[in-house]
């Protein structure tokens, strides 16, 4: 089940995105952006959503509704719970969440080091539209069309 996270979730939020990002720290030289998110904040203004599983959060993704359009800004996974296919369920969800909020494209964001990120967003419809760096990390920006 996917639903909005909770204040007392805070920690578990914070602990799902760490584990999943933190074998790309040697890569990048640093922890990478999601590892610094403010989730209080993040969950109080409803941005933060999670994945439960049996009573277990796996997943974890900030939605944000933005001037520039509708951006999925992390999904993370639990290591031990990647290949199951909770990410596609994630991805899904992100989808037909912007298409409730009449959005035409969902947007997203990940490091330039990331490259089989950058390969699977590219197999599931994403394309890049530009690259930058942003808060001292190497971005590559894609969007995917609804």
């Amino acid at each position: 089940m996917i639903r909005r996270a909770l204040a007392a979730e805070t920690d578990t939020v914070r602990d799902v995105v760490c584990a999943a990002y933190a074998p790309y720290i040697p890569r990048i030289g640093k922890p990478p952006g999601p590892m610094l998110d403010d989730y209080a904040r993040r969950i109080a203004a409803g941005e933060a959503w999670v994945l439960d599983e049996g009573g277990r959060i796996v997943g974890v993704l900030v939605l944000e509704q933005t001037a520039d359009g509708f951006l999925l800004d992390n999904i993370a996974v639990l290591p031990d719970c990647q290949g199951k296919g909770f990410g596609h369920e994630l991805l899904l969800f992100a989808e037909a969440e912007a298409r409730r909020g009449g959005f035409a494209e969902v947007r997203l964001y990940t490091h330039a080091l990331m490259t089989e990120n950058i390969a699977l967003y590219r197999r599931i419809g994403f394309v890049e539209t530009h690259n930058i760096t942003e808060n001292g990390y190497d971005r590559v920006y894609m969007a995917k069309r609804l």
